[in-house]
């Protein structure tokens, strides 16, 4: 079962999992609808659950909406889960590396102090919280995925407005912070881990979901330059420039690479100019 299933990544982790055989039901029900939910989940009676429903835009206006649909929706859901004669396998829960903060580590591990800095990262660490009041009822694996980006993503996003730019071959473009470093993930990538955690993860952990590598904003313009052609020129607008930013946001990806390994397996990451190039494809295919 998946909630969050007509979502950016619900839609690439259906495809994937249909792709190897498994069957994948969508949760209709609101997650703050409790009666509508206990009585779908009753229904589906869900071997694994990948919980991917949230708000994913972090700069969202609406703070109030980050807890109730995180931290509340969440104990809601797994509340209801706690009502099946028999419980699930495995239920993934995506949390954020946000909840990090500004790390004094040059990689984030999982272990460390948490040092959110706004409404959408502490919604998380909320979350993650909450879900430990489950870990003696249900088998629960915690993920902390990085920047990730691929074709379908809202270009309310950063690398998916850059791309439209370069598309359009427009003459400039408006950002804000201009001075990050962030890895930026293939989504399938993601759902990849996501699939094998529901599988092998071991419940009460939490994993980060990272390939390790930094990338300056500067790199990924000078990629799509080179794939398109095209320069642009970058302006920073005020509006734009959040007050609170976190500068570095780089995951160590060794508990999940040992997972994997002793399990024969490995996480497959995809080079990312391919994924530049798919989502230029997508683009100029939208803009026709």
């Amino acid at each position: 079962m998946v909630t969050g299933a007509r979502g950016f990544t619900g839609i690439h982790i259906t495809e994937m999992a249909q792709k190897q055989g498994i069957k994948v039901i969508a949760l209709e029900s609101n997650l703050n609808d409790e009666k509508a939910l206990n009585q779908e989940i009753a229904q589906i009676s869900p071997d694994y659950v990948a919980h991917l429903a949230g708000i994913s835009f972090v700069a969202s206006k609406d703070h109030e909406a980050f807890y109730r649909v995180h931290a509340l929706g969440t104990s809601n859901l797994l509340q209801a889960l706690t009502k099946l004669q028999t419980a699930p396998k495995k239920i993934l829960l995506a949390s954020s590396a946000t909840v990090y903060g500004n790390s004094p580590n040059h990689l984030s591990v999982e272990d460390q102090p948490l040092t959110p800095i706004d409404h959408y990262a502490i919604s998380k660490v909320a979350m993650e919280d909450m879900a430990k009041t489950f870990f003696n009822r249900l088998p629960i694996v915690i993920a902390r995925p990085f920047n990730y980006t691929g074709p379908g993503q809202k270009g309310n996003f950063l690398i998916p407005k850059l791309v439209d730019h370069f598309a359009k071959r427009k003459s400039f473009i408006e950002l804000g912070n201009l001075n990050i470093e962030r890895e930026f993930n293939d989504v399938n990538m993601i759902c990849d881990a996501y699939l094998k955690l529901l599988e092998l993860g071991k419940a009460n952990e939490i994993y980060n979901v990272c390939s390790g590598q930094a990338r300056s904003l500067q790199f990924v313009v000078d990629t799509l330059k080179k794939i398109t052609g095209h320069a642009i020129e970058i302006r920073v607008n005020p509006d734009f420039v959040r007050a609170s930013e976190v500068h570095r946001m780089v995951g160590s990806p060794e508990k999940l690479k040992q997972l994997l390994a002793g399990n024969g397996l490995s996480l497959q990451i995809p080079a990312l100019e391919n994924t530049f190039k798919q989502m230029l494809d997508a683009s100029s295919s939208s803009s026709a």
